[in-house]
């Protein structure tokens, strides 16, 4: 299917994922969809994904009244990237250190592998704290190395994170035959394991949005917010900010971009930093090799290079199987590839479909098409738009050019692992806390400086 061109907004007739077919009772998905914004506002928040609806729970808890809070969501409740994606709570353990370190310093790479550590940690006890009902299933994870080549990148990185005083305490090392059995991956060189998770994403932020509209928060769905200019009642000592809708426009004094891939659309200066890419997910009914008691215990990623890899992520509830596409893929056309360039998430691409079932066909032969009954096998695919950046880290903090607004955006498909810190760090800042405050790595502040030194361009990427 042909994708459109980019745009600056989410389409508004996107395709339904796996996870909102499976939500559509949620009583808040298209909440005052029809009524006019209001015309004041302490506190806007754009967007209803998992980093809005978190960055709005903690101001919650750090004393804002919830009748002072908006939350503008362009489409229905969290419709975007955090209830499109492959379902993972899965922290880098160590893979990225060699990278980050490249882009950021050993320092800062360290503090990177210790924050996604500390995410997993943070998202466990907060589910069962509260007792979110959101299929959280804490395990461990595979990175299964498919490839010489990569077991030799995984082990170089493995050994510099050591070396540099990186905990590798809860990782356990399989080669050859121990790798293969112990995956079930009889392509596997070797495979490292570690404490990962899964869940059900759009209930997780359906919850937390839950939550803070009982308490009298405004969610405005199918609200896309167009622009936000400075006030003509603006003074030197008191700024405020006009957000503009469809629906009307709200004149605020704070202002939270948790909008990801979007960012770049009321955020101008992250247009170079922040690329918007279409990401694919497979739901697939297992075999009997794979289901019952045979569903596999540990969620894997098979990775061929860095950036060339596949997720599998086996639900507790039912058994069916999340599957991953590698968002940069050689083994797909290039017209494939150059495809996923775009906020369009309406389609999916047939070519990205396809690789996907070859390679779980691979990976597990019981899979294979002619071996299927009816009612096993692909059930669903979709799309989703995550956002890359170009130095592999979010955006988190004030925009300090425009006082008074602030960022939580540019998670590079990899939110689950770092907004459970990124977006309670926001609410701290936005309430008069320190960076110190937010425990967060310096790297991922946005401030000016960042944004000079990435004009002058980054090494690489690990995503």
């Amino acid at each position: 299917m042909e994708s459109q061109k980019n745009s600056g907004l989410p389409v508004s007739n996107s395709c339904v994922s796996f996870w909102q077919q499976t939500t559509r009772s949620f009583p808040y998905l298209n909440v005052n969809e029809n009524e006019p914004a209001p015309k004041e506002s302490k506190y806007v928040i754009i967007g209803s994904g998992i980093s809005g609806a978190l960055t709005t729970y903690e101001l919650i808890q750090g004393g804002v009244l919830p009748e002072d809070i908006i939350i503008f969501e362009a489409r229905e409740a969290a419709s975007g990237a955090s209830s499109r994606n492959a379902g993972h709570v899965r922290p880098d353990a160590f893979r990225g250190f060699q990278v980050y370190s490249e882009l950021h310093g050993p320092e800062q790479a360290l503090k990177i592998i210790a924050n996604e550590k500390l995410v997993f940690e943070r998202v466990k006890e907060f589910v069962e704290k509260h007792g979110v009902q959101c299929d959280f299933n804490p395990t461990t994870t595979f990175d299964v190395c498919m490839t010489a080549e990569f077991a030799d990148f995984n082990a170089r990185s493995f050994k510099l994170y050591q070396e540099a005083g990186g905990d590798v305490s809860h990782i356990k090392f399989l080669e050859g035959d121990e790798a293969r059995k112990v995956t079930r991956v009889q392509g596997a060189v070797a495979a490292y394991q570690w404490p990962a998770g899964s869940s059900h994403p759009a209930k997780l932020a359906q919850w937390l949005l839950t939550q803070s509209i009982e308490k009298g928060v405004r969610l405005f769905t199918h609200c896309p917010v167009s622009a936000v200019t400075k006030s003509v009642s603006s003074t030197a000592d008191q700024i405020s900010w006009d957000v503009s809708t469809p629906r009307g426009t709200t004149k605020v004094a704070i202002v939270v971009h948790c909008t990801n891939a979007f960012a770049p659309h009321l955020l101008p200066q992250l247009s170079s930093f922040i690329t918007p890419n279409r990401a694919q997910a497979q739901a697939f009914v297992p075999p009997a090799s794979l289901n019952g008691t045979n569903i596999l215990p540990s969620t894997m990623s098979l990775r061929h290079t860095l950036k060339h890899f596949y997720s599998v992520a086996q639900r507790r509830p039912d058994g069916i199987i999340i599957l991953g596409a590698p968002i940069a893929n050689p083994k797909i056309s290039p017209e494939a590839a150059a495809a996923r360039f775009t906020t369009d998430d309406r389609v999916i691409n047939d070519e990205v479909r396809d690789d996907a079932i070859n390679n779980i066909e691979n990976t597990f032969p019981a899979c294979e098409k002619g071996k299927l009954r009816h009612g096993e096998g692909l059930l669903h695919t979709w799309t989703g738009i995550v956002g890359m950046t170009t130095d592999s880290v979010p955006f988190i903090g004030k925009v300090e050019s425009l006082p008074g607004q602030w960022v939580c955006a540019g998670f590079n498909g990899h939110g689950m692992a770092r907004i459970f810190t990124c977006a309670p760090g926001v609410a701290k800042l936005i309430l008069g806390g320190s960076w110190k405050d937010t425990g967060l790595p310096e790297c991922f502040e946005m401030t000016e400086a960042r944004l000079e030194k990435l004009q002058k361009g980054v090494s690489g990427s690990v995503f």
